[in-house]
């Protein structure tokens, strides 16, 4: 029996390394009381090695009596069945509708024997499906667990970041094994002055059945789990993810530290939870959510979603993973084996592999059509740009567009090759060219603090008058904008080439490169390497290197 736990927990580590390597996603959630402006906000890195940065659009129907819906799978697009379609649905842009409705995941996996592969909704399909079926985060929620009910759930395990202008939730769904359709799940209100996280492992511990208000849950999600054997205590000691998800080592160091990471910055204390994220599940867990000790701007969540583990001893800069010019990346595997141990690499919230990256912001104070905005990037969020969206955009900006390029198809205007061209230099000087990509990103992220309260102006006055209108004119303003934020970002890209060619470093003055009196450039910069990385080279090679007079 001992040898058989053993095994069953080795090959649930291996299910959830094998996920990490795919689709490894994070999200972030904020209350509206803990947001600057009185906004509720969410956030998702779409990390997959497969998928391609684009910028989906539904827009509002209705539909015939008798009409049916075709489900594919998001991530394989393998047919998996077909649902009766709504008499009418709404529109959505990427992760959020026109009532300001915004949904986004991460994948935990949990226990794999609980995967009914004979399910027609998969997660993905249950997000834009959602979407276009509901108006607020309760609907949304009520839509989910529904349509699974009724034709089982096809993924593993979920959590699901769903949100509206008033609250944000955090909701958990496990399947229940082939032949029992249908899923357990949990969904918890997050409180309005509080933030919370998800990144690939199950968070939700205790759950409040008596707070009906802030909790909603399946009715069989403890019964089931004592009937699997996963649970044998009171119910008031259930923990939703000791058993649909227990904790391992790699739970902790790859997915609880994201979370860790982004908690510490607003949480003074959380460093006492340091030992339990590097992968001792023995310790306390962390909390569901915190209150933080400062309120959160849509400019902290963004740069919060640009985290390498800054600030901690789990800083992807200060090993020598990082190389000559402390790049925070490291290439997949994300595990190796030196000497028959077995090493990680760090994940951090953002990585490379990164297909787009969203924060929805939900203003209840405004109209849907102005108060809801999906800033959208594509590629790392490190080094992608966020541009505004209004979640009533009629089309989407060709840069994002459905069929502008693909993972195997370049595109001189498609965001996600610009993004991927301009990081892709950055990996090999990143110290360097890092400062010249943050000075662009202050530039429009920062310039959009100014420019966007004068369109939200004209757009209010607008849609007084006509709200069609202004529906019109925040189309307009985001593809536009958005095309010309990717046009800016080529020209980064040119001027790095130019500036780091061959690895040195062009002169400057006045914003232009440097030339002699004749008009000619004058000679670069060679910076070499710090003195750190030549130590390195000594102590592997310095005998061969050393030079020795005569």
């Amino acid at each position: 029996m001992a040898m058989n736990k053993k095994i069953i927990g080795l090959f649930i580590t291996a299910c959830l390394l094998a996920g990490l390597e795919a689709d490894a996603c994070t999200g972030l959630l904020v209350g509206r009381k803990a947001s600057t402006d009185g906004s509720v906000m969410i956030s998702y890195a779409a990390d997959s090695h497969d998928l391609y940065g684009e910028l989906y659009h539904w827009p509002a129907a209705n539909w015939p009596e008798g009409a049916m819906l075709d489900v594919r799978d998001w991530e394989t697009g393998k047919w998996l069945g077909r649902i009766p379609q709504v008499k009418q649905t709404y529109a959505v842009v990427g992760n959020m509708n026109e009532y300001q409705v915004a949904i986004t995941e991460s994948t935990f996996g949990g226990r794999p024997e609980l995967v009914d592969t004979s399910g027609i909704l998969d997660y993905g399909s249950l997000i834009y499906i959602a979407l276009q079926r509901s108006k607020s985060a309760r609907e949304a929620i009520d839509v989910m667990t529904d349509l699974v009910a009724r034709f089982g759930y096809y993924s593993g395990g979920e959590s699901f970041s769903i949100a509206d202008k008033n609250e944000a939730w955090i909701m958990e769904m496990v399947g229940k094994c082939p032949g029992n359709k249908g899923a357990v799940w949990v969904a918890i209100r997050i409180p309005d002055d509080c933030i919370a996280a998800h990144a690939n492992q199950s968070r939700i511990q205790q759950i409040p059945f008596d707070d009906k208000a802030n909790c909603i849950y399946s009715p069989d999600v403890v019964s089931f789990a004592r009937e699997k054997g996963y649970f044998s205590g009171k119910d008031r000691d259930f923990s939703f993810a000791k058993a649909y998800c227990p904790y391992d080592f790699g739970g902790l160091r790859a997915c609880e530290a994201r979370v860790w990471s982004f908690f510490r910055k607003y949480d003074k204390t959380m460093d006492k939870y340091a030992d339990f994220i590097k992968g001792d599940p023995t310790k306390e867990p962390m909390p569901l959510y915190i209150k933080p000790d400062r309120k959160l701007s849509v400019r902290d969540v963004q740069k919060d979603m640009r985290d390498h583990f800054e600030g901690t001893d789990l800083d992807m800069t200060k090993d020598a993973g990082a190389g000559p010019y402390k790049a925070p990346y490291r290439w997949r595997p994300m595990h190796f084996k030196v000497d028959g141990e077995t090493y990680l690499n760090e994940r951090a919230i953002a990585t490379q592999q990164t297909a787009f990256v969203i924060v929805p912001q939900m203003r209840n104070w405004l109209p849907d059509a102005i108060g809801g905005i999906l800033w959208f990037g594509v590629d790392d969020a490190n080094t992608a740009l966020f541009n505004p969206v209004y979640c009533a955009s009629l089309q989407t900006p060709e840069c994002y567009r459905v069929g502008n390029g693909d993972l195997l198809t370049f595109s001189w205007t498609s965001a996600f090759w610009i993004h991927n061209w301009v990081a892709n230099m950055a990996y090999h000087k990143y110290s360097f060219m890092i400062e010249d990509i943050r000075k662009v990103q202050e530039e429009i992220e920062g310039g959009y603090e100014t420019l966007l309260p004068a369109i939200e102006k004209g757009a209010q006055e607008m849609y007084a008058r006509d709200p069609q209108e202004a529906v019109r004119f925040l189309t307009w303003f985001s593809t536009t904008n958005a095309d010309q934020a990717t046009a800016r970002w080529k020209k980064l890209g040119e001027y790095l080439l130019v500036k780091y060619i061959d690895g040195n470093v062009k002169k400057e003055e006045n914003g232009a490169f440097k030339r002699n009196p004749y008009g000619m450039p004058v000679t670069p910069d060679f910076p070499g390497y710090d003195e750190a990385y030549y130590r390195s080279i000594v102590e592997s090679a310095g005998e061969r290197l050393k030079v020795k007079e005569k």
